[in-house]
């Protein structure tokens, strides 16, 4: 057998078979199924839980033999659906509809069975114990997740060996991804690619990711064998669609997960769904609108929301000023040129925390800009001078220097919530050189955003950034928003802010 690897020989799909059977149980395998075994307790508990508490709820409970059949089959059904599979951390959306439809459609069927056996208060039984069930199960499958994720975080023998197909600029932003979040339980081991792409013609190129190409598409089983990968995922290489299909499928034969990156990923948000003509899948894209009354809506709750907030810190607004006056000679606030919706610039407002003109001692973060340009760093003229006054250092740690912006909100500059502006001399260089830059000015700018939550503040990728601030706004909704508000509130209060 070895000889057929070394030669590239395609092993017999029984053989193959065969040897992933006879592959030893690693800690990582050891730790799916003990995943596996927590979750159906989990639910056991938590279903058990809701039949108890339905029966002391309901003046007239479902039956014991019938509520055990729900419990059973409830857990049955989530078996099938795929709710015990190994996935990242988080429930997936399908996975989170499936814990809530499959437990009413299950008690709708008691009921009535219940209903046709005489047993007239089976329908208000029934709700009790879904509304019930959903509850407990949601919030144990969320705590199991979050326990998940720490685990994790701070120990390696329970990720998946992970193989990524294509090592070109789309597969090395994989690896990068996978290494830095390690909650995914995936860990990079290196590429399947037999002719290595520098870059796909639509990233900053270059391969950044210090991982080995392991093969060509005829050294899988070897590979898989030999790194007891678990997870196969499919970004973009030179092989043709064949070779690629074909190394799913070997995939599945070894009872390794797959995941594939699609082809259009840059349009294929949280909103995209597929469809299907006969047995040929379809994504229908719905993106968000900007110009959408949705939006309208949302800037205008924005204007009202920062007006209310600027009467009630009015206190907190006399006191920084006061500082930022006694810290050192100026004026109070620093204003910037700053551009937004539409390519509109205007005047972003900031208390001012340095000492001096900013206008005349350079930009600190030049090196950044000039990286983020491709250029050479030394051809910029950085001003290494730490100009901060305390009080300055201070207000930039709680990010409390932004707040005089909540003014730039209620006059209609920014939102609450969107991009971050960006100076305008750096915008003038950005738009022409960075990929899909001029986009993120769909929107308004904001006072936090989807990229700053994520940990992309500062002198961080720039790349990285606009593909996340586009991802917000391909995919905004309340709920998001939401979300980033509930991400931005500890960074405040654990004082992590940068600049």
């Amino acid at each position: 057998m070895s000889e057929q690897l070394a030669t590239g020989e395609r092993l017999p799909a029984g053989l193959e078979l065969r040897t992933a059977a006879r592959r030893p149980a690693t800690a990582a395998r050891r730790s799916n199924r003990a995943r596996i075994i927590a979750l159906v307790g989990i639910d056991a508990v938590a279903m058990l839980l809701a039949v108890i508490g339905a029966h002391q709820w309901s003046a007239q409970p479902l039956r014991d033999g019938v509520a055990a059949v729900v419990v059973l089959a409830t857990m049955a059904a989530f078996a099938t659906a795929g709710c015990y599979r190994p996935r990242a951390t988080m429930p997936t959306r399908e996975e989170r509809r499936t814990l809530l439809v499959v437990p009413a459609l299950i008690i709708m069927c008691a009921a009535a069975f219940e209903l046709a056996t005489t047993h007239p208060g089976a329908g208000d039984a029934g709700v009790r114990l879904w509304l019930l069930m959903a509850t407990l199960v949601g919030t144990g499958r969320l705590g199991a997740a979050g326990a998940e994720a720490i685990v994790r975080r701070k120990s390696c023998p329970t990720t998946r060996a992970t193989l990524i197909v294509g090592a070109g600029h789309v597969g090395q932003t994989v690896a990068q991804r996978l290494i830095a979040e390690p909650q995914f339980g995936m860990q990079p081991i290196g590429f399947l690619d037999k002719e290595p792409l520098s870059g796909d013609g639509d990233g900053d190129g270059g391969l950044s990711v210090d991982l080995p190409v392991l093969g060509a598409s005829w050294h899988l089983e070897e590979v898989i064998a030999e790194h007891d990968v678990q997870h196969v995922i499919v970004a973009f290489s030179t092989a043709p669609p064949s070779v690629v299909l074909d190394i799913v499928r070997r995939c599945w034969r070894l009872g390794v997960g797959v995941m594939v990156v699609p082809r259009l990923f840059e349009v294929e948000g949280r909103r995209a769904r597929v469809e299907h003509l006969g047995a040929l899948p379809i994504v229908a894209l719905n993106p968000s609108d900007p110009r959408s009354w949705q939006f309208t809506v949302k800037y205008a709750i924005d204007r009202i929301i920062a007006s209310f907030v600027l009467l009630a810190l009015s206190p907190v607004f006399a006191f920084l000023a006061a500082g930022v006056k006694l810290s050192s000679p100026g004026p109070i606030f620093f204003r910037q040129r700053r551009v937004g919706l539409d390519g509109h610039a205007f005047d972003m407002l900031k208390f001012r925390t340095m000492s001096g003109s900013p206008e005349s001692r350079g930009e600190n973060d030049a090196a950044w800009a000039m990286a983020a340009l491709g250029l050479d760093e030394a051809s910029a003229e950085v001003s290494a001078e730490d100009r901060r006054t305390r009080f300055g250092t201070f207000l930039r740690r709680c990010s409390l220097d932004e707040l005089p912006q909540l003014w730039n909100v209620v006059r209609g500059d920014m939102s609450i919530i969107g991009p971050r502006p960006e100076r305008s001399h750096y915008v003038e260089q950005f738009q022409d050189a960075i990929y899909r830059y001029p986009e993120r000015h769909r929107v308004k700018s904001g006072l936090t955003g989807w990229a700053q939550v994520n940990g992309l503040r500062g002198e961080t990728s720039l790349q990285d950034r606009i593909e996340w601030d586009n991802f917000y706004i391909e995919n905004w909704s309340p709920l998001l928003d939401l979300k980033i508000v509930a991400k931005t509130i500890p960074a405040l209060l654990f004082a992590r802010g940068d600049r």
